[in-house]
């Protein structure tokens, strides 16, 4: 439905050409025709026409009825209703509740426009509002009900169409507007809804081939306009998908025809990657079913996941889209909160998705299963998905940092560390969660000097503590002991703790064991003797005087 303000037709007024009068004589004014301004769907113009008449009370047969359906026409909902209701006091049209019932249904107010439609006698206009009803208050007992009322009419079967289009239905409704464009070829808008429905089942070049008949008849047609873009959008990038709106703006009489219309404002923030987000789609959330789902991505990007949460916990996912989504949200909000009921929550979408027969082989399948099993913790399961999909995603930060998460945990250390690297956003790479899983795979990887360089960049804060004791420890259980003694010697430092002199007294007579097999150089084992001495311990004299150097003396190596 179109809202107030943002009528496609609005920008389809034609510019009347003045008549050629020879020179000298004075041109006739003559009065605008109704039926023209309808002809060129021009509803502003056949609005003010029946105004002026009303106002000066001029006598045209049904004026009221033909204001109340301009109105409707142009988008403004509530005066069209407001005209069906005046023109009730004066028209007993059987009819009139059904009229009043579409404008109800425009405005959202749905129960509204069952209880008057209701009011009417029995008619397939009848049946059509009642099946769309029950469907927005997803009462499927009426509209089986509604359903068989329903006849092989050109009418009831695009109201068919609809709905199997708004449930997701999507074959359904292609079927049934094939069926009808083989009836009547001419049918040019048939070809924009298949083409719809091209677009929901992803294919979105056979989508733009369909959108070329329709465009080539009506190439200044918002809606086809506007559905080419989207699939320019999901072909190649937003800057593409802008570019093809360009031939609105340059075919509109009005300043900017983006601000009028309430689709193309929502496309724009989507294609613009999130801009203006919070102006444009909150008021457009129970109009455009999409502006939700893209609300919710724009908060989860800004890390607003308690506002994305609130948005997306009352909705029932019908597509694998609006699935993933939501399990994107809980995986979030589990993560954030430590709430493990949202953890498996996430972790059941995501399997519904990946598991399910026409999703299984699709990339998106295949994400959601590496995210089931991630959750799941079970990175071997994880790293069979993600490797199947790995060529589609080299420039990839977040499928490199859960590729290489993901090759960490499971103890492929050098696919981690070469997938870990090659990320380049500089907010993940500033995490702590990435510092710690890289410097375990340099030190996994035998380059301990490459983990020590991480923690000297970082400021002293409790994430650095942290990553001190990791480096400390792995560099020990790997036996890189000199690293592991300047770490503990640091932690000793700020913590006086016996665990860490201990740390940092067994990694020193690892170091002194590595020089005595020639493995390390003498030049650390100085270094050592020097942490040591910074210990204030009985056991330090014994170490350095008793042991090290008596070794040194002995083997004619200088240590001071």
């Amino acid at each position: 439905m179109i809202r107030p303000g943002s009528a496609l037709t609005k920008q389809k007024q034609k510019r009347l050409v003045a008549p050629k009068v020879a020179p000298g004589k004075r041109a006739e004014a003559s009065k605008p025709d109704l039926h023209e301004f309808l002809n060129n769907c021009d509803y502003v113009g056949a609005i003010t026409l029946l105004e002026f008449e009303k106002k000066t009370r001029e006598e045209r047969p049904n004026l009221l009825m033909w204001l109340a359906f301009s109105y409707f026409h142009n988008g403004d909902y509530k005066k069209a209703l407001d005209a069906y209701e005046e023109a009730s006091n004066k028209d007993k049209n059987p009819d009139m509740p059904l009229y009043k019932a579409c404008c109800f249904y425009a405005l959202c107010q749905y129960q509204e426009a069952e209880d008057v439609a209701k009011l009417a006698p029995d008619s397939p206009l009848k049946s059509r509002i009642l099946f769309h009803t029950a469907h927005k208050r997803n009462d499927e007992t009426s509209m089986m009900t509604q359903h068989q009322k329903l006849s092989d009419s050109k009418e009831d079967q695009l109201c068919l169409a609809a709905i199997q289009y708004l449930r997701s239905h999507f074959q359904d409704a292609t079927d049934i507007y094939k069926r009808l464009l083989v009836e009547d070829r001419e049918h040019w808008a048939l070809n924009v809804y298949i083409a719809f429905c091209y677009y929901k089942l992803d294919y979105y070049d056979v989508a733009l081939e369909i959108l070329q008949t329709y465009l080539a008849n009506y190439p200044h047609s918002i809606t086809a306009v506007n559905l080419k873009a989207c699939s320019h959008y999901q072909l190649y990038n937003g800057k593409a998908a802008e570019s093809e709106l360009k031939v609105l703006q340059q075919a509109s009489n009005s300043g900017n025809i983006f601000q009028e219309h309430d689709l193309l404002q929502h496309n724009l923030v989507v294609f613009r990657n999130g801009e203006n987000a919070l102006q444009v789609l909150p008021p457009l959330l129970d109009i455009i079913p999409e502006a939700r789902l893209n609300l919710v991505i724009f908060h989860l990007r800004t890390e607003e996941v308690m506002e994305a949460y609130n948005l997306i916990k009352d909705l029932e996912p019908a597509v694998p889209r609006e699935y993933i989504l939501k399990g994107v949200v809980f995986a979030a909000l589990g993560q954030r909160t430590g709430s493990r009921e949202h953890l498996k929550l996430a972790q059941q979408l995501f399997q519904l998705v990946g598991a399910s027969a026409s999703e299984c082989d699709t990339i998106p399948g295949r994400q959601c299963m590496a995210s089931c099993f991630f959750l799941l913790r079970q990175f071997e399961d994880v790293l069979v998905y993600l490797k199947s999909i790995k060529p589609y995603f080299t420039n990839d930060d977040d499928f490199n940092w859960n590729y290489g998460i993901a090759c960490a945990a499971a103890g492929d250390y050098k696919e981690a560390k070469e997938a870990l690297l090659q990320i380049q956003n500089e907010k993940y790479r500033a995490e702590f969660c990435y510092l710690s899983w890289l410097s375990r795979c340099y030190i996994m990887s035998n380059e301990p000097a490459q983990a020590w360089e991480t923690y000297f960049r970082m400021d002293t804060s409790n994430e650095s503590f942290n990553l001190l004791h990791l480096i400390a420890n792995d560099c020990y259980k790997m036996g890189q002991f000199y690293y592991a003694c300047k770490a503990f010697d640091v932690l000793e430092r700020l913590d006086p703790d016996p665990e860490f002199w201990e740390g940092k007294r067994g990694a020193a007579v690892g170091v002194f064991q590595r020089c005595v097999a020639g493995k390390e150089s003498y030049d650390k084992l100085q270094e050592v003797v020097n942490l040591l001495r910074s210990t204030n311990n009985p056991q330090v004299d014994y170490m350095i005087n008793r042991v090290m150097k008596k070794w040194a003396k002995d083997n004619r190596v200088k240590l001071e």
